[in-house]
């Protein structure tokens, strides 16, 4: 299986740490670098970073980062990085036909449960997410993360950020299929935005998006100052392994 990173986007709210986010330090190593090593803890060696903002600082970091970390690392530019993150992974549609994993270049995570994530992804499921039920974790900003509504069997009904009754939040651990691409490809064609939500709920509608549970993994979106802080202090001094 190989591993989508999506890591385009400007990241204006960490611009004090770095001219780009994924390049921003957490611990002394760069929040790209935490994120391949916790994939390639899950078992995963093949990876597709698809970039936008700072594109040529962040290609040369992870030029660097590949030998180094002995896994291979194919970029891939997104040109419309402005627009909603749904148009970064249809960018690397041409490089994955089969089963993926998909992460954020923003946030950090116990490798574990990406491994069971790819454990627990159903035959019949277009997607899983892991999905965190402690809403009320203090190291989650509330007002600005994804929210989703189960539905039957393990189902999602509903995801959103607007959503006012919720039973857990996105964690942006994703193990997908290409059905994921022509969704967002649908939406986009439909009037939407573009947005990997919209994808995902449109899955949803068909029956085909499923969350799983983290349980007691830790994860952490690492977003702004305040959740860097809080990183930094989660994290132990040597990277993720």
């Amino acid at each position: 299986m190989k591993c989508l990173i999506i890591a385009a986007g400007l990241g204006s709210r960490l611009r004090a740490l770095a001219v780009s986010k994924p390049l921003a330090e957490v611990n002394g190593t760069p929040l790209i670098e935490h994120v391949v090593r916790a994939a390639r803890g899950a078992g995963l060696g093949e990876f597709v970073v698809v970039t936008g903002y700072q594109a040529e600082a962040v290609e040369g970091l992870l030029a660097e980062i590949g030998p180094r970390l002995g896994v291979s690392i194919e970029t891939v530019r997104n040109l419309e990085w402005e627009r909603p993150n749904g148009l970064s992974v249809l960018a690397a549609a041409p490089k994955l036909d089969g089963p993926f994993a998909l992460l954020m270049s923003d946030h950090l995570f116990d490798p574990a449960i990406l491994a069971r994530l790819i454990e627990a992804h159903r035959p019949e499921a277009a997607l899983t997410l892991g999905v965190d039920e402690d809403v009320a974790s203090p190291t989650l900003d509330v007002d600005d993360a994804t929210k989703v509504v189960f539905g039957e069997g393990g189902r999602i009904a509903a995801i959103g950020k607007s959503l006012e009754r919720y039973d857990a939040v996105d964690t942006g651990i994703f193990v997908a299929t290409p059905a994921l691409f022509d969704a967002i490809a649908e939406t986009v064609a439909a009037g939407g935005a573009g947005s990997l939500s919209e994808g995902v709920q449109r899955l949803a509608d068909r029956g085909r998006a499923f969350a799983a549970p983290i349980g007691q993994g830790w994860w952490i979106d690492v977003d702004d100052a305040a959740a860097h802080a809080r990183a930094e202090a989660m994290l132990p001094p040597e990277p993720v392994a």
